[in-house]
């Protein structure tokens, strides 16, 4: 009983169960705990545990933090098998719920940017171009060695969307190159603490310490935007006014608005959409998420060639190269 392993190994008397983001959690009368794997992945939570404690002693008190044993460890064995728990104050008093979206992360950033280390494995900071290189080149073989091995409607389906898949990622690598020459940038392109995929966690009561990373705050930028961009209705509104918003408290340097670009030509969502293909989502529910991303990209593509424009960017008068294509 995990009611038993917190008595035992945390000195932890829970007394309710309930379940937020889809986890489990298990309550008492200040805190919400969960249980996590730490199999494999030691090093990396002690990098995010590092950075979890840094914000909630920073006033971000809705990040999730991990709790030692009563041996003072960070993990705890169980069935030959690593755990870590984590804890969420529930008496976390939001106060910056008076921000706007944007406003909300460049805070976040400007905080995160203190932070004095820069993680080994969780960050990212820097090595954008190399990284999408190996991802390219690892799905490319991956998609054609799973076509071989499972034939039928899905994966026939991806090889055939495979060429325009590395077609586009080679423009933003490319574009990734020659950003890195860019010579106006300025003290906010540091790295800051960020999250792997940003999509408003900001707005929620609980920040997750197995959602941090370290990178460049256009990471965020880049994914919340994406995530606008792939919606039903038109976002260019919501976009501009959360750029305004971020850009009120940290303004983006030309090398930023760069990086964001290249980061919105690279097809993330195709790769995350096939990655969940390839650990054990149904083909059937992943073609479906597949055939409908395929058909929201023309759209995307017209999102992102009104980009800069509409937020308010002069591509002409800051001599910033964009993809005439699109």
């Amino acid at each position: 009983m995990l009611r038993d392993f917190l008595a035992i190994n945390y000195d932890i008397h829970v007394y309710e169960e309930t379940v937020i983001n889809g986890a489990e959690g298990f309550i008492d009368d200040n805190y919400v705990y969960f249980i996590i794997s730490g199999d494999m992945k030691e090093m990396i939570h002690m990098e995010q545990a590092s950075l979890a404690y840094y914000l909630y002693e920073n006033n971000w008190n809705q990040v999730i933090v991990p709790v030692q044993n009563k041996q003072g460890g960070w993990f705890t064995k169980h069935n030959d098998s690593g755990y870590m728990v984590l804890k969420a104050d529930r008496s976390n008093a939001d106060n910056r719920t008076g921000y706007g979206y944007g406003e909300r992360l460049a805070r976040f950033h400007m905080d995160g940017s203190l932070y004095s280390y820069e993680p080994q494995l969780i960050s990212s900071y820097g090595q954008w171009k190399d990284l999408w290189i190996g991802k390219m080149s690892a799905f490319e073989q991956k998609i054609e060695q799973e076509a071989y091995d499972n034939p039928g409607d899905y994966y026939r389906e991806l090889v055939d969307f495979l060429p325009y898949l590395v077609g586009i990622s080679e423009n933003a690598i490319q574009y990734m190159q020659e950003s890195e020459h860019e010579s106006r940038f300025h003290e906010t392109d540091q790295g800051t603490i960020a999250f792997r995929r940003y999509y408003g966690q900001l707005n929620n009561r609980y920040l997750w310490m197995t959602d941090l990373v370290y990178d460049h705050p256009a990471r965020d930028l880049a994914a919340y935007i994406r995530h606008q961009l792939l919606k039903t209705e038109d976002p260019m509104h919501d976009i501009r006014t959360f750029l305004d918003d971020y850009q009120h408290v940290k303004p983006l340097s030309v090398f930023s608005w760069r990086l964001l670009y290249a980061r919105l030509l690279f097809p993330v969502h195709f790769f995350d959409t096939i990655e969940r293909g390839f650990i054990g989502e149904t083909y059937e529910y992943n073609h479906a998420v597949l055939l409908d991303l395929m058909e929201r990209q023309p759209v995307y593509e017209r999102r992102l060639r009104m980009f800069f424009d509409n937020a308010g960017v002069s591509t002409k008068e800051l001599a910033i190269p964009v993809l005439h294509w699109l």
